[in-house]
This record gives structure tokens, sequence and C-alpha cells, in this order.
């Protein structure tokens, strides 16, 4: 009896056929690796990469370009739209801080991010003014949720950048039109200042070369005479850009002031949020002006944090608790910083801390007490095992 494939009846089938191909012609085959399951993990994931930098490009006045080699000759393979959080010893802290891949996934010689300047930033002013090429540093893995998914999310996106959101956009954008792969894509870029567009002469070429790929740029301070479009990225803009916007997948990803801003935007246009995908942004600015916050406890009070029975350190209460910890040399794994990854989850043994909305915390961390110190706060003296 004659079998039929009933999978070439499952809508957009043969185009995720074409496009593993593709991706097959590119990638590396690790059937010749049978039976050495541990070490292809150990390979593809491993808990520490060493990198040097090998590269330092100025791309505007705040923002630089970081080309990143591997110590051991071999860089994992990603996703475009993860990233890597990277260790650094600042000001005699050690800290870490994640930035996304620039570098589209075919490209295996290097991780490519870019750093721009920001106001009061501890680390990116680090890597903008004592980072030299030949320095080396400790990085994670890549990882994030912040990529393509084909078989949900169709073949028309739209990605709304703010600043150096740009960065996972470009990746996803180079690994598009390096590999000709089957992806209309629509990047809608807001900058506060002209001279500020990130990988602009770049995206501006992909855009003239490649039909499948168009972007406007948006400047929300224009100077006298710019010509361009301005203001911000509002549902009428996308609506006027994008034209029908039913049939597309919109990410997300910039500041924090931006988020609230444009998924309100999308908001009205009708998009259900499940075809929206949104990149964690790090703990916000003014945790105080949360929803939620206890109007009693102002920002700058101390609390005393007890650490294992063994150290007590102090920390402010619109800090989170992972930096105040780092200041002192307490050291917990991190990877996101942006209260998702899980990595930092410690138990909470007594006091109140503070975890503002967007936390992804499990229902058994909430039963049995677990917090995320990356985005916690704490609201009282506490301790921590």
């Amino acid at each position: 009896m004659e079998t039929r494939d009933f999978r070439k009846d499952i809508e957009g089938f043969e185009e995720i056929q074409k496009e593993v191909t593709i991706l097959r012609k590119y990638a590396f085959d690790y059937s010749s690796q049978k039976g050495r399951a541990s070490q292809i993990v150990n390979l593809l994931h491993p808990k520490t990469l060493h990198l040097g930098v090998a590269e330092i490009r100025q791309e505007t006045p705040s923002t630089k370009i970081f080309r990143l080699v591997s110590s051991d000759s071999y860089l994992p393979p990603f996703q475009a739209g993860q990233y890597i959080n990277l260790s650094v010893e600042a000001g005699g802290v050690r800290t870490s801080r994640p930035y996304s891949i620039a570098s589209p996934p075919n490209q295996v010689g290097y991780y490519e991010i870019a750093v721009r300047r920001a106001e009061g930033g501890f680390v990116s002013n680090f890597f903008l003014d004592e980072l030299r090429a030949g320095d080396r540093m400790e990085s994670t893995s890549p990882t994030g949720n912040f990529y393509y998914n084909p078989l949900v999310h169709g073949k028309h996106l739209v990605f709304l950048a703010g600043g150096s959101g740009i960065t996972p956009f470009v990746s996803m954008i180079r690994e598009t039109t390096d590999r000709g792969l089957e992806r209309r894509i629509h990047l809608i870029y807001g900058s506060q200042h002209p001279e500020d567009v990130i990988y602009e002469e770049e995206l501006k070429d992909r855009a003239k070369y490649h039909r499948n790929f168009q972007m406007d740029i948006v400047i929300s301070d224009p100077p006298v005479g710019y010509r361009g479009l301005t203001g911000f990225i509002t549902s009428d803009l996308i609506k006027q850009l994008v034209g029908e916007v039913s049939a597309r997948t919109f990410y997300l990803c910039g500041p924090e002031v931006m988020y609230a801003f444009c998924l309100k935007q999308l908001e009205d246009l009708m998009i259900p949020r499940r075809k929206i995908r949104t990149e964690v942004f790090g703990p916000p600015k003014d945790v105080t002006s949360q929803p939620g916050w206890p109007g009693d406890v102002p920002g700058g009070r101390k609390f005393q944090v007890g650490y294992k029975g063994k150290k007590t350190v102090s920390a402010r209460a619109a800090e989170p608790l992972l930096i105040s910890l780092e200041r002192e040399r307490i050291v917990l794994p991190a990877s996101c910083r942006s209260g998702e990854c899980s990595l930092c989850r410690t138990k909470l043994v007594s006091g109140k801390v503070f975890q503002p909305p967007g936390v992804k915390l499990r229902k058994s961390d909430r039963t049995f007490g677990y917090i995320h110190p990356c985005l916690a706060y704490p609201l009282s003296d506490i301790e921590l095992a």
C-alpha cells in the first residue's frame, strides 16, 4: 500500500523545507559525531567562553563596534537575535552585561556587538573608554528567545528598533540577505539624532540591493532642515509605512520607554499579542515609578542584606540586589539581567523585595520563596541563602 506524506498538506511546509535545505548547506553536519552526546552539548553550549577583542571600530559618536574572537579557536553557533552576557572587571567590580550579537549565524569567525554609551552607564563607559584590541574577557554562550521561528512567525516581518536595539535586527537582516532566505523584512528604526543611527550605511546598502528588505529611519529630535521622517513610531506612521498589518509579525527592541509607547501603538492597530515579539531590556531606570512600588519607601533608603549567613552588605532600595552584591564582590551566575533566564535565581530566607512587572518567576519560585536578584529590590532588611 502506497503511503502518503501528509506533511505536504501543512501550509508553509514546502517553504520550510526549502529553508532547511539552505541552512543545511551552510551548517555543520554533526551526524559524524554520533555517540558523543555530552561532548557535543558542551561544544554547542559551553558554560564559559574565553574571548579576545580582535577589532574596535567607531560607528557613531556614541557607539563602538567590537569584534570578539575565541581564545579557544571555536565559537558555538547561535540563532540571529540571541545575545551573550559578557563579564568584565571595571573599577574593581566584577559584573556582566548582555549584548545582542549583530553578526549573522553564518559568520563563524567572530561575534560582533555594538555598545552605545548609556547615561551614567558603568559598563558601557568601560567598553568605550578602556577596552582595547587584544584584551581578554569571559562570556556565556549565546542564549535568548528573541529569534525567528519559521513555524509561527510567517514570512512578513516588521522590525521596530530604537537606538542600540538595532543590533539583534542587524543579525537577522544580515542572515536573511546573505543567505537569500524567503522572508520579507521592513525595518522602522527610531533614533533621537541622525548622527546616532547605528549601521546606517550598511543597512541602506542592503535595502538597495535586496528587494525583500526595506527600511525607514525616524528621527525624534531632528536638526533644522532635516528632510526625513520625524517624530515617534506611532500607529499612524506604522500603518502609513507598512500598509496592511494583519499578516505581519512585529519584533520590538529598544530602550525601556520605547516598549511602553510602541506596544500601545500596536495595540491600537489591533495586533494580537501573539504576533508581537519583544526583547528583554534590563532593569527600569527608575523602579520607584513602576506600578506597585510602595510609596513609603524612598529609592535612596538603604537596607542590610545578609548572604548565606556569612556576610552582610548594604543595599539601596532602588538598585537591583545583583548589582549591590557585585559591589561587595559577591558574584552570582547571571545571563539576561532582565528577570527572564532565572540563572541568578536565589532563595529569599527572610524580608521583603519588590519585583517589577515582567519578571518571569515560576509558580514554584513564588511558592518556595525564590527571587531573581537581577530585578529584585529590597524593601526591608533581608537574608539570602
